[in-house]
This record gives structure tokens, C-alpha cells and sequence, in this order.
């Protein structure tokens, strides 16, 4: 996005918060979606909280969303699977494909739609359910699993993606809720893997979570990157520093600058988004 003034260059503070060196980005799966937004608007009622959004989100790739409270962030999260439809008076208007479907499109399936597009949350929501059948529970409503044997072995996959299996392997019919809120979390990131997404929305997927499950979380995202593309909306700007391949930065509704989080961290092209990054405000 073309900027309104060059930033200054930001110093220790922006560059302080990036951990290695330029980052190389691996190729993505095919499995991996991209995703195109493309003069996005959107209403809650009579109230527009987004304004002419155009953004095009990597395949493979970890891209989060930064920017204060407030600003549209988790809105547009919720945009890219349609979960703002059961808002009353939300109204989206623009296009966003996902891997060049057009989501608002007739013949869109919306159901089909969430199956590729997995969805974390703030805070950890495993069913009341053991741990196996929580994860079983979406090979089994879209059918994906042929027998048994096949569900048991999805259901392994899945968590040990999410890096859960060795914890977890000797007690998969105990209930998901005697797990910690780190491990209840990395289930819930199991359960949106084990029906094979294309996409990962991550809502602040790690802000109640101590230090050491933090960590566990954004090792996990980045070995996820490449077989799936992420998104994951943030407030914790070294985090996102950490953890994205690109950053998006978001303020009253409007997309302000996007680009590779290195260049956007070391030296933004606008000048709020060099504030916003060195705690100016927000």
C-alpha cells in the first residue's frame, strides 16, 4: 500500500524486536491458499469498521494482523471464513478469493468453505469431549475418515502436528478438559489441522497463555508455515516480529502499510506505522 509520508528511520526500538537475520521464505505446499482481498468493505449495521481493504496474503506463509484495539483486525480475521454472516447486520462488501474462489459468491458452500479454512481462538474451546473425539469430531461430521483405522491414524497426524502427541498418546479418551490452557490451545489448533485445511486464522491465539506455552505456540506456527498459510492477529508486536513472514498493520478500519515484517519493523514507509511499532501509542 502506497504511504502518505516516508518514515523515519525507527532505530534500536522496531529493530531490537526482530530475532535472525533477513528471513528466507520456503515454497509453499500446494495445499497452501492464497488469499486476495480486493476493495473491502464492511458494516455492522449503519457502522462501517472497515474502508477499502486491498491485500493479497501469501500462500504458505505466516502474515499477522497488528494494529490497537479496535482497529478491524479480528473483523477482517472473521471475514476471510464468513463467521461475521451470523452477526446480525454485518454486511461485507468487496471481494476476497480464497485460492481464486470467490467466498461471497451464490455457489459458495459456506460449510465446505470452513472445512478448508481453520479458525483458533483467543481463548482454548475444546469440546466436553475426550481428547481423541475432539479431534474426531470434524473427520467425522464431513465424513473424510474411510474406517477406523483411518480415523485413528488422522487423528494421531493432527497431533502430532500440533506437537501434542508424546503428551497426550496414553490418555486420548480422558477428558480434553484435564489438559493445561497450553495444551488445551495446541488442541485446538490439532482439531482445525486433522481435517486439512488450506488456511489458518489465529485470533490472538496466545494471549492467555504463560511464557512457555507462548513459546510452544509460535514454534508451532512456524513449522506449520509452508504446508498452510497463517494468519494470526496479535497485539504482542514482538510476537509478530518473531513469528510472521509479513505484517499488516491496521488503524481505524484501514489498512496502513503491509509488507515483509523485516522491512516493515527496520524501516516502514509510514510514519504511524513507525509509532504504532516504537510504542509512540496504541
Amino acid at each position: 500500500m502506497r504511504s502518505e509520508g516516508k518514515g523515519r528511520n525507527p532505530g534500536g526500538n522496531a529493530t531490537a524486536l526482530l530475532d535472525s537475520p533477513r528471513r528466507k521464505f520456503p515454497k509453499p505446499t500446494e495445499n497452501a491458499g492464497i488469499i486476495e482481498i480486493v476493495d473491502f468493505n464492511f458494516f455492522y449495521g449503519k457502522t462501517q469498521v472497515l474502508f477499502d481493504i486491498n491485500l493479497t496474503i501469501p500462500a504458505g506463509l505466516v502474515t499477522s494482523f497488528i494494529g490497537p484495539s479496535g482497529c478491524g483486525k479480528s473483523t477482517l480475521l472473521r471475514s476471510l471464513n464468513r463467521m461475521n454472516d451470523i452477526v446480525p447486520g454485518a454486511k461485507p462488501v468487496g471481494t476476497i478469493k480464497i485460492s481464486g474462489q470467490d467466498i461471497h459468491a451464490k455457489s459458495t458452500d459456506v460449510v465446505e468453505l470452513r472445512s478448508r479454512i481453520g479458525m483458533v481462538f483467543q481463548k482454548s474451546n475444546p469440546f466436553p469431549k475426550t481428547i481423541f473425539e475432539n479431534i474426531a469430531y470434524g473427520l467425522r461430521i464431513n465424513d473424510i475418515a474411510k474406517n477406523k483405522t483411518d480415523l485413528a491414524d488422522r487423528v494421531e497426524r493432527a497431533l502430532k502436528q500440533a506437537a501434542l502427541w508424546d503428551e497426550v498418546k496414553d490418555r486420548l479418551n480422558h477428558p480434553a478438559s484435564g489438559l493445561s490452557g497450553g495444551q488445551q490451545q495446541r488442541l485446538c489448533i490439532a482439531r482445525a489441522l486433522a481435517v486439512k485445511p488450506k488456511i489458518i486464522l489465529m485470533d490472538e491465539p496466545a494471549s492467555a497463555l504463560d511464557p512457555i506455552a507462548t513459546q510452544k505456540i509460535e514454534e508451532l506456527v512456524r513449522d506449520l508455515r509452508r504446508e498452510y498459510t497463517i494468519v494470526i492477529v496479535t497485539h504482542n508486536m514482538q510476537q509478530a516480529a518473531r513469528i510472521s513472514d509479513y505484517t499488516a498493520f491496521f488503524w481505524l478500519g484501514k489498512l496502513i502499510e503491509f509488507g515483509e515484517t523485516d522491512k516493515i519493523f527496520t524501516s516502514p514507509e509510514h510514519n504511524m506505522t513507525e509509532d504504532y511499532i516504537t510504542g509512540r501509542f496504541g
